[in-house]
């Protein structure tokens, strides 16, 4: 894929002053869209909180409208003598009047017992109790008026009245954004009631008139809401404005719309809404998804005279409008933006125009001075600091010249020095070369005197057998001696030779860890087996010096570079590290390689003596290393995993015993 680049000045002059007005005016519209989006929401959310104050209003004078009907209504003396003298017909013309002028879905009186006399809604059911009611409960109890909202169930609500519980059943309307429910079906039903106690001429407690109003589909108090607080007015065929009664989460009293134009009953409100307002019980203010678009809301719970919340009343603006303002607000940022990009283009392509000439001639001296010509007489007419450039490239002729003298001079000395270091490399890879020469010489010692041992062992053993079961005179007895003799002697040259196989002790003296690995990594890194190895060093170079004896340590660290470079054959990574231990009292060298890997059941071998897993191996180089190390009062570990590879971890105390 090409890359497009801007090369001449005029056209980076060009760019560079666009990006410089585009930047400002991206950030300008974005931080000025954002001021005007957080001032319009939260002028619609304060006028959202008022409304639903407001609201608030509203539903609690409702409630107190009732409270007054049913008030008014108990302390009506021809109320008193009916129920005093159970005179059902009186109650029957009476109640139906005021159910029909007052609207009220429901009107019961009943005997100081909570036994109902007469419903006037369902005159055929009486004679039940509802003492166990909570709103009938409290009156009894206190015989003080109580007034609240209250769930009514299926079974109560057919008693009351058969049309209200056929108004009550909504079948659930799945909802997106909403908390699914598992029913499909609500038959409760929610109510304004009031309980009014009711006492005789001489003051005592004779009864309880209840009256109420169910909210299921009955729209006037959010059209009255609607009414008091918005316009009555639509944005784009959406309603400006919208309250709602919520039953828990079910709206059932809503001016929201569904598509078709009807009132949205029985669907949900929106699961962030149920779970701040019915769950936690706190009031909710912002966008929230009504039915079919959004809003920005006010959401807060409805209790029951008990505090249990069993519903939610909502007020909210269309957030369209608003969405709208943005992004016209936008649109004209974007606007003036694009207005001075175009001007800012037209300057900056009249003002390159005047910089480049001089820089394309200034770009010809430089090739020149690129192909060696120095001697160059010029000079630049344009702004100041062109024609200072011009100076400079003068100024920067004549230096070349003198730093080409220095730099075929520093070439010779140079070569001087590349020469001192590849005789110093030849003599570190003899040393290697002469190192290497022993370690082989004692592998072969010890290889030879492992292979002798076994049989010579058998023939002293036999040979000393026969010996003592032959008679002093018999003639065999001379050869015999003889045999037995030779075999002891064959078995100090075997001893002589597993000596030499052995390490001597060692010569120590004062040297640096760090600078006896980077010589061993200068043996070995150029050798064949080392050629697609990585080695990485990590060398604490604050670890003191140590008495230790350099060739024998050396050996060490060969041996073991060495083998993992054999075990990484196909190429891999050799790390290296040197620091002090915890305690502070010994230096550790690590070795970790990306090989195969030991297997468990070899590693605890993997030091013992001619053992080794290699065709050509004889078993004595991890042996010498680990006497070598325990000759220097320090220890090597092993840790090795299967596909990951081997660490060997080497500890020499600071201070020698």
């Amino acid at each position: 894929m090409k890359i497009f680049k801007v090369k001449s000045i005029q056209s980076q002059l060009i760019l560079y002053f666009t990006i410089t007005i585009i930047i400002p005016a991206i950030i300008t519209s974005i931080i000025g869209v954002k001021i005007i989006n957080d001032q319009v929401i939260r002028q619609a959310e304060n006028k959202v909180l008022s409304d639903l104050n407001s609201a608030r209003e509203v539903y609690q004078n409702s409630i107190q409208n009732i409270t007054n009907i049913t008030r008014m209504t108990a302390v009506r003396s021809l109320i008193i003598k009916a129920l005093e003298n159970k005179d059902i017909n009186f109650l029957r013309q009476d109640f139906n009047k005021i159910l029909k002028r007052e609207k009220l879905d429901i009107l019961t009186i009943l005997d100081e017992y909570g036994n109902v006399v007469y419903r006037g809604s369902n005159p055929d059911i009486f004679g039940d109790n509802l003492k166990s009611n909570p709103l009938i409960k409290n009156c009894l109890t206190r015989k003080q008026i109580i007034s609240g909202t209250v769930i009514t169930p299926a079974d109560e609500l057919k008693k009351d009245s058969p049309e209200l519980a056929e108004r009550a059943i909504m079948k659930i309307i799945p909802t997106p954004k909403a908390k699914q429910r598992t029913d499909t079906l609500e038959t409760a039903g929610m109510f304004l009631k009031t309980a009014v106690p009711i006492f005789n001429e001489s003051g005592q407690f004779i009864g309880i008139l209840l009256g109420g109003v169910m909210i299921n589909r009955n729209y006037e108090i959010v059209d009255k809401i609607k009414k008091l607080m918005y316009e009555q007015s639509t944005y784009k065929g959406k309603e400006l404005s919208t309250a709602t009664i919520f039953m828990k989460d079910l709206r059932i009293s809503t001016n929201v719309k569904n598509e078709d134009g009807s009132r949205a009953i029985a669907t949900l409100v929106s699961e962030d809404v149920f779970n701040t307002v019915i769950e936690n019980g706190e009031r909710w203010i912002g966008d929230a998804f009504v039915v079919n678009t959004w809003y920005i809301g006010a959401y807060e719970p409805i209790r029951d005279i008990n505090g249990e919340i069993v519903g939610i009343l909502y007020v909210g603006t269309l957030k369209l409008p608003f969405d709208d303002l943005l992004r016209n607000s936008l649109l004209t940022f974007l606007g003036i933006a694009l207005i001075g990009i175009v001007m800012v283009i037209f300057v900056s392509y009249r003002l390159s125009k005047k910089i480049s000439a001089p820089l394309r001639k200034l770009e010809t001296i430089a090739d020149e001075l690129a192909y060696g010509n120095y001697n160059l007489d010029f000079q630049c007419n344009g702004p100041r600091e062109i024609e200072h450039l011009a100076s400079s490239f003068k100024n920067m002729a004549q230096e070349l010249q003198k730093e080409k003298l220095e730099l075929e001079e520093w070439a010779m000395t140079l070569e001087k020095k590349v020469q001192e270091r590849t005789d110093e490399i030849k003599n570190i890879h003899a040393q290697l070369f002469r190192s290497e020469k022993l370690a082989s010489l004692g592998k072969l010692a010890a290889g030879v005197a492992h292979e002798i041992n076994n049989p010579l062992t058998g023939i002293l053993t036999n040979a000393s057998l026969i010996l003592e079961d032959l008679e002093p005179n018999d003639p065999k007895r001379e050869d015999v001696e003889i045999i037995v003799k030779e075999t002891i002697r064959c078995r100090e040259i075997v001893k002589r030779l597993l000596d030499f196989a052995k390490q001597t002790q060692p010569q120590k003296k004062l040297i640096n860890i760090n600078s006896l690995i980077e010589n061993i990594i200068l043996l070995v890194r150029n050798q064949a087996s080392f050629r697609n190895i990585q080695i990485e060093k990590y060398l604490d170079t604050n670890i003191p010096e140590i008495m230790v004896d350099p060739d024998q340590i050396q050996q060490v660290f060969i041996n073991i570079i060495i083998n993992a470079a054999e075990a990484m054959g196909k190429g891999g990574k050799l790390l290296i590290e040197t620091k002090r231990d915890k305690s502070g009292n010994n230096i550790t060298i690590v070795f970790k390689d990306t090989g195969p890997g030991i297997p468990e059941h070899l590693r605890e071998k993997i030091f013992d003596p001619f053992f080794t897993t290699k065709e050509s191996g004889t078993g004595l180089g991890l042996s010498i290393s680990h006497g070598i190390i325990e000759q220097h009062g320090g220890t090597i570990d092993l840790d090795s995993k299967i596909n990951e590879g081997t660490t060997f971890m080497i500890n020499i105390p600071i201070k020698q015993q």
